[in-house]
């Protein structure tokens, strides 16, 4: 089971896998409460629109994509819907969408359009080396630090989307704009080692499998982190033993975390039912 650290790049792509999979089950749970599931798909897809971008004119490979993330965090930080006909989702779905169709066209005119664009999706994570990591790991590490310094603020801020009553926080409100800041920076550097789709995973399964699992909030980070690390070291080892794509693996194997969840939480109502019954 561990013969795959005996490979440097292995450990080198777990090391990752684990950085990345930290924060984001951390900013998940606050994702999912918020409703807000599309905002990273829709940010992931909007820095590798700039990835596209940079490739397409020759330049800016990091500083493009950093900027192009940052303007839809910001963006996406003034998004309040009032009309009750309207989900916020939907309006980051459509952004989503069209940068997506960019990045496509954007790609198309690449000497290895489909190949760049399996890159895009699920990264090469097997390529990545100890300089990409420690970039990773200190950006995540101030992230973590912010969130963990002004935890009560953002979990507040949180709580009141969950009550529905985000509408009381305004056209702008500082905490949601450097929380769609942190989300921002963690994809952008996340995309360009794990790709869009295992981003878009890390953020979402882990948080979803914790909040089936328990109601405590503070369980609910310490079950998604939890769920992020096993999904990493299996991901990768299923990539390791049978020769399958690591991107894919990992998605595959939090999936199935989710699924063994499901199972959990429908076994329990079933039981807790029978029991009110009796």
């Amino acid at each position: 089971m561990f013969e795959m650290f005996q490979l440097p790049f292995m450990v080198q792509a777990f090391a990752a896998a684990l950085i990345t999979g930290a924060l984001l089950s951390y900013l998940g749970v606050h994702v999912v409460g918020r409703g807000i599931v599309f905002v990273d798909l829709a940010l992931g897809q909007i820095s590798s629109l700039g990835v596209a971008f940079a490739a397409f004119i020759g330049t800016g490979l990091t500083s493009i994509p950093l900027v192009f993330t940052l303007a839809g965090a910001l963006l996406m930080s003034f998004i309040n819907i009032r009309d009750k006909r309207l989900k916020q989702e939907a309006i980051i779905g459509i952004l989503y969408a069209f940068a997506s169709a960019l990045t496509v066209l954007f790609i198309s005119k690449t000497p290895h359009g489909d190949s760049d664009i399996q890159e895009v999706l699920f990264g090469n994570i097997l390529s990545v080396n100890w300089s990409q990591i420690s970039t990773l790991g200190i950006v995540f590490g101030i992230i973590a630090l912010l969130q963990l310094v002004f935890f009560k603020k953002f979990f507040a801020l949180t709580k009141s989307f969950e009550l529905g009553e985000n509408h009381l926080i305004g056209i702008f409100n500082f905490w949601n704009f450097l929380f769609y800041i942190s989300i921002g920076l963690a994809i952008v550097f996340a995309v360009k080692i794990n790709g869009v789709i295992p981003v878009f995973s890390f953020l979402i399964i882990p948080a979803v499998s914790a909040i089936l699992l328990t109601k405590n909030n503070l369980v609910v980070f310490a079950i998604a982190f939890l769920v992020s690390i096993l999904a990493s070291f299996f991901g990768l080892n299923f990539s390791f033993h049978y020769d399958f794509p690591a991107g894919s693996s990992i998605v595959a194997i939090l999936g199935g975390i989710f699924i063994l969840a499901s199972i959990y939480k429908l076994i329990h109502l079933a039981v807790s039912k029978k029991t009110v019954e009796v």
